[in-house]
């Protein structure tokens, strides 16, 4: 792969091919996960362009993917005329320049949580989108995890009632990539991840707005209740990675949450009860299952029984093709960094923080 501008016309043999065309913008070891494979994998979209600053782990990802058209500078592979639409998977406090760029560009963004850093930003983003009837579209994990799909659907369809309470537990270990563990030789991804989270300045906080945002996400995305209320307690003021909240939604639930990433079990131990007027639902992972009991009667769906969700770059391709709706509102997306800024500053002022 070249580092600088390619010829935009792709052809496959003599005939054109109207795929949509995507570049990644912070194309490292997440993207090299998950969005980058997903991409390669859907039949309407392709990896035309990588960017990000440094020339050797790019190339890599060029030789993993294809050998697309190669940028260190973000604007440029913007103004190349080679994408129809970005991702971007930057460091957190840069996902508002970087949106804000493609957007005024009128180009859609796949952007990976959180929204933003500060949930202002976040709103502007969202207006622009709206404003120029753009997909934006935010990689929160619930909207595209079957068993959320599932769990969402009970209370839409009322079989839950009205929620009364909730408790949220995760605990695991993500130390590495804060730079406070070595990181496994092993890991998944073409590249090693930067230590970007170790930076208060430049992940926005700690572990509760890296990973702790997908179970806020799973609260809010599907009860489809707002919270009122943030009442918080950290570890550490400046990276924390060890957090228990207490809210307190619209409807006068409360709800509890305990967020721990450094447990000395490094597998995934995820529960969620939501207790309803009608009926309870209890969520546990990794991996996911949901068991519902009402009326004396138990049941539990494994996700691998469900249908499958969509994936990120697959609600995108969607919304650019017919304009169809993004499964996560950027409003919710909004609301999730207000919960966790709120939470920042309980902890720090000890304190109650109430939300507009």
């Amino acid at each position: 792969a070249k580092i600088g501008y390619t010829s935009p016309t792709l052809k496959r043999g003599f005939i054109m091919v109207a795929k949509i065309r995507l570049g990644v913008i912070g194309a490292g070891w997440f993207a090299s996960r998950r969005h980058c494979p997903d991409i390669v994998d859907h039949p309407d979209a392709e990896i035309t362009a990588l960017c990000r600053r440094d020339p050797e782990p790019l190339l890599a990802m060029a030789r993993a993917f294809g050998d697309p058209a190669c940028f260190t500078d973000y604007r440029e592979l913007l103004d190349s005329g080679l994408v129809d639409g970005v991702v971007v998977c930057s460091p957190h406090h840069l996902h508002f320049e970087h949106t804000r760029e493609a957007l005024l560009r009128d180009l859609p963004v796949l952007l990976e949580k959180p929204i933003t850093v500060d949930p202002n930003d976040g709103a502007e983003l969202m207006r622009l989108a709206k404003d120029r009837q753009l997909p934006l579209v935010i990689a929160q994990n619930p909207p595209y995890w079957n068993h959320c799909h599932f769990l969402r659907e009970q209370f839409i369809s009322g079989f839950m009632g009205e929620l009364e309470s909730a408790s949220l537990s995760f605990v695991g270990n993500s130390q590495g990539v804060f730079g406070a563990e070595p990181l496994p030789n092993d890991m998944p991804g073409v590249v090693k991840p930067t230590l970007f989270r170790r930076e208060r300045k430049q992940n926005g906080g700690g572990s509760l707005i890296d990973g702790g945002s997908h179970y806020l996400c799973e609260l809010v995305w599907c009860t489809g209740l707002r919270a009122t209320q943030v009442s918080a307690q950290t570890n550490n003021n400046q990276i924390e990675s060890r957090t228990a909240l207490a809210l307190t939604m619209e409807n006068g639930a409360f709800v509890s949450f305990l967020f721990v990433s450094d447990s000395h079990v490094h597998t995934k131990r995820q529960h969620g009860q939501y207790y309803g007027s009608q009926a309870t639902a209890m969520v546990t992972g990794v991996p996911f299952s949901v068991t519902l009991s009402a009326d004396g009667s138990t049941k539990t769906v494994d996700g691998t029984d469900l249908p499958p969700a969509p994936t990120p770059v697959g609600d995108l391709v969607a919304a650019m093709q017919s304009k169809a709706t993004v499964a996560m509102n950027n409003e919710m997306a909004v609301h999730i960094v207000e919960i966790v800024q709120a939470a920042y500053r309980s902890a720090r002022d000890g304190c109650t923080v109430k939300l507009q």
